[in-house]
C-alpha cells in the first residue's frame, strides 16, 4: 500500500464555530493521536484528504510542523446530507507495528443459477497486518455455491502476513434462495 503525503497545521481554535471557518476553507479538522502521546489538533486540506480517503484502509503520512507522523483513519464523520468531511480521527502507527482493520470483502464468479442470491453477513473482514501493508480488500470465490452454501472466515484467503481478527467459524456470506414469484403474478393477470 503507498503511503499518501498531506500537509497538516496545527490549530489552536477549538468548537463549533472555529470548525465551520476551517471548513469553510476547504479545510478539515482532525485529530491525531495514539502510542501514549497528547492527542494533536490538526487541519488538513480538504480535497487531498478526500481523495486520499476513497481507499480503505489508507496509510497517511502527515507534514506536521517539519515532522512525519504514519497515520490510518480510524472514524471518519461525514455531512448526512452533502457527504462533505466534517471530521476525521487518525491513529498514529510505526512500520512494523500490527493493526487491526476492517477490509472490505469482494466476491467473485457466479453463483450456482436458479435465482439465488448471495446475502452478506460481514461486508467488512477485521484482520490483523503490518501497518504498511493492509491489504485494499479480500475476494471470496462464489463460483457455483448452491443455495444454503456459506463461507466462513476461515475459507477465506488472505495475504501474506495477514491473520484473521475475527472467529475462524463467523459466516461472512451464504447463499440464499430466491423466492419464486406467484404464476399469476408472473403472467401479468390481475386479481
Amino acid at each position: 500500500m503507498a503511503e499518501i503525503k498531506i500537509p497538516a497545521q496545527v490549530r489552536a481554535e477549538f468548537g463549533k464555530g472555529a470548525a465551520r471557518r476551517i471548513r469553510r476553507a476547504n479545510q478539515v479538522p482532525a485529530v491525531v493521536y495514539g502510542h501514549g502521546s497528547e492527542p494533536v489538533h490538526v487541519t488538513l486540506p480538504g480535497h487531498e484528504l478526500m481523495m486520499a480517503l476513497k481507499t480503505a484502509n489508507v496509510l497517511l503520512s502527515l507534514d506536521i510542523e517539519g515532522r512525519d507522523e504514519l497515520v490510518i483513519p480510524k472514524a471518519v464523520q461525514r455531512d448526512a446530507l452533502k457527504g462533505f468531511l466534517e471530521h476525521v480521527d487518525l491513529l498514529v502507527v510505526k512500520r512494523g507495528e500490527t493493526v487491526t482493520v476492517e477490509v472490505p470483502v469482494h466476491t467473485e464468479g457466479e453463483i450456482a443459477p436458479g435465482g439465488n442470491l448471495i446475502e452478506h453477513t460481514l461486508t467488512a473482514l477485521p484482520v490483523e497486518a503490518e501497518a504498511t501493508h493492509i491489504p485494499e480488500a479480500v475476494t471470496v470465490s462464489v463460483a457455483g455455491l448452491e443455495a444454503g452454501a456459506s463461507v466462513l472466515a476461515k475459507d477465506v484467503v488472505l495475504p501474506a502476513g495477514v491473520s484473521l481478527a475475527v472467529d475462524a467459524d463467523a459466516v461472512v456470506l451464504h447463499v440464499v434462495a430466491g423466492q419464486a414469484a406467484p404464476a399469476e403474478a408472473a403472467e401479468g393477470v390481475e386479481a
